[in-house]
């Protein structure tokens, strides 16, 4: 579109310029024609990149990945009736996960509103509370105020869904025929320049988010209290941004002489400091040990904790909690934090910092020689079957076959807490990501696509099987959107999980197997061939983790690795036990 065919294409544009303009640079769209001009509009946005996804439901959790990645706003659009619903779930996610989403219902007019017009539903509010903002923008219209609304509105929803909470806004945008770009004259000189064309390289309205320093006198109180508590630990749960927080945490850990509790995909694990905890599940699982380390003090940064132990390993300690919220979100379920500190939690640990200089002594030494002790145990374990491929053993091989730098993504359900649990961390940095605002597997493999996508190079997926099947349209749009992406998923022929569970013990085995096991039996070499992935399936760790490597070289890949869904927890048992003999009754310094 080279010029303001109509009204339509007039107010498409103007929206598309001011979210841009905001900082979006990235559109996902859906096919559809009341979207249509939409549509046309991403695509000749200057800045802006547009990708075509067919399904809404993908196309969610591709946006979603993008964002997590960039911590940037992405365009969603989608044509009205029930397509729009279909983005539900990773509004949902965006929401409890603090990603920023702008997303554009296009719908029909309010004429055709009630009287039963094909492909119309009530847009209006379409996500509930998980929407940070709703607005109708209204039906195009030619005048200066109302384009100059039009403007304002989207500059308010890119702001509204980067300041802290970030989530995502809906915009509902109503479009009259004709839907096509098809010249007419509308009366656009009557448009002043300002509303027409808005502020060039700026929005409309430039809306300033707050300062995200903490508050200064809170954190000296917090100083205060850490100088005078040797016992304190640092536990950190998932946390997207790439802003410097696991060197600002190391720098923390070694000034306050705390461990750190560092979460797969808190990005402090991997590339931590000295004082960084990675199996910290198989020490608080050990009764002695966890009850001669019970901290006074605990530094709670990120999301809500994966495993259990960690949390109730606090509950028990009485210990005073500091939740440290960056984004404006609260993670304290049991309610034991004194204190919430809102801000940067970067700024706050460089703050903190200042002034401390305890250093690692014998209370740190502990959980260090603890570590020592389990890590030997836990590859004295594996080494006695080099060549098996249980579950914790693969999750290990995966993350041991990532470079320096690389992306990992990391499905819920089982295969974070094998990755949590098993694949210490060490000296070689990764951004590893994961969908725990809802812990869900929904969209899973399209949230790891975008995340590719937005990065621009080649990423990993852990996943599960059935998180592979609920979102195997996200291989088509990886395919589609030419993304590098290589999908590792433990085939266990069912939901592994369930078997941890006590419905596993008291549910009949035929019950369970069929609605909590539920084996498909499906060839994922099938799924491979679907997308055009080059299919991979190893069966020694040596294997696995030369496919993860070639998959790295760029292009799309599925590694599937089949291992025993029913041996699954006495391996996991197996190792812990292992763990355990090897710490004994101490000492661990």
């Amino acid at each position: 579109m080279s010029s303001d065919a109509n009204l339509n294409v007039l107010w498409a544009r103007a929206l598309l310029e001011e979210l841009v303009r905001g900082g979006v640079r990235n559109a996902v769209v859906c096919p559809g024609s009341r979207s249509s001009a939409l549509a046309l509009a991403c695509a000749h946005t200057p800045g802006l990149h547009t990708w075509s996804v067919i399904d809404e439901r993908s196309a969610g959790f591709f946006a979603l990945g993008m964002a997590k990645h960039s911590r940037q706003p992405v365009v969603l659009v989608a044509t009205s009736g029930s397509a729009g619903a279909h983005f539900y779930p990773a509004v949902i996610e965006a929401a409890m996960a603090q990603v920023p989403l702008v997303v554009l219902t296009a719908d029909r007019p309010l004429e055709l509103q009630g009287w039963g017009a094909p492909q119309t539903v009530p847009q209006a509010r379409f996500y509930g509370e998980f929407a940070r903002l709703f607005a109708d923008v209204g039906l195009p219209e030619s005048s200066t105020a109302a384009i100059a609304h039009l403007r304002a509105t989207a500059a308010r929803a890119v702001g509204t869904a980067c300041r802290a909470p970030r989530g995502a806004v809906q915009l509902n945008v109503p479009f009259r025929e004709p839907l096509a770009p098809i010249a007419q004259d509308f009366g656009v000189e009557k448009v002043s320049a300002l509303a027409r064309d808005g502020r060039p390289d700026a929005p409309l309205t430039r809306i300033q988010p707050p300062s995200r320093a903490p508050d200064a006198s809170t954190l000296d109180t917090v100083r205060a209290r850490i100088a005078a508590t040797e016992r304190g630990v640092i536990i950190c749960g998932p946390r997207d941004e790439d802003d410097g927080f696991g060197e600002a945490i190391a720098a923390l850990s070694l000034a306050t002489g705390y461990p750190v509790f560092a979460e797969a995909a808190s990005q402090a694990r991997y590339g931590g400091g000295p004082l960084t905890v990675s199996l910290y599940d198989a020490l608080l699982r050990h009764e002695p040990f966890a009850r001669a380390h019970k901290p006074a003090l605990v530094l709670r940064f990120g999301g809500g904790l994966t495993p259990k132990s960690p949390q109730q390993w606090m509950d028990g300690s009485e210990a005073e909690v500091v939740v440290f919220s960056d984004e404006g979100a609260l993670y304290d379920p049991p309610h034991r934090a004194s204190l919430v500190v809102e801000g940067s939690a970067v700024l706050a640990c460089r703050a903190l910092t200042q002034g401390l200089s305890r250093g690692p002594g014998r209370w740190a030494q502990g959980f260090m020689g603890a570590e020592r002790v389990a890590r030997n145990a836990l590859e004295t374990a594996l080494a006695e079957r080099p060549d098996a491929l249980t579950e914790p053993r693969l999750a290990r091989e995966v993350v041991a076959a990532l470079p320096a730098g690389a992306l990992l993504f990391v499905s819920s359900s089982m295969p974070i807490r094998a990755v949590d649990a098993f694949a210490q961390g060490g000296g070689v940095p990764l951004r590893v990501l994961a969908n725990r605002g809802a812990n869900g597997i929904d969209g899973i493999v399209s949230s790891a696509a975008g995340v590719a996508a937005a990065a621009g190079r080649p990423a990993v997926l852990l996943s599960g099987d059935l998180a592979l099947l609920h979102d195997v349209g996200g291989l088509l749009t990886a395919s589609r959107a030419r993304v590098p992406l290589t999908v590792v998923v433990v085939n266990n022929d069912g939901g592994g999980i369930f078997s941890f569970l006590p419905l596993a013990q008291s549910a009949k085995p035929d019950e369970f197997e069929t609605l909590f096991g539920t084996p498909h039996g499906v060839d994922l070499s099938h799924a491979a061939a679907l997308a055009g992935a080059r299919f991979h399936r190893p069966t020694t760790p040596t294997a696995l983790r030369a496919a993860v490597r070639s998959g790295l070289e760029g292009g799309l890949h599925l590694v599937e690795v089949q291992v025993d869904r029913a041996t699954n927890v006495d391996e996991h048992r197996h190792l812990f036990a292992r763990m355990a003999t090897a710490l004994g009754e101490g000492p661990w310094a």
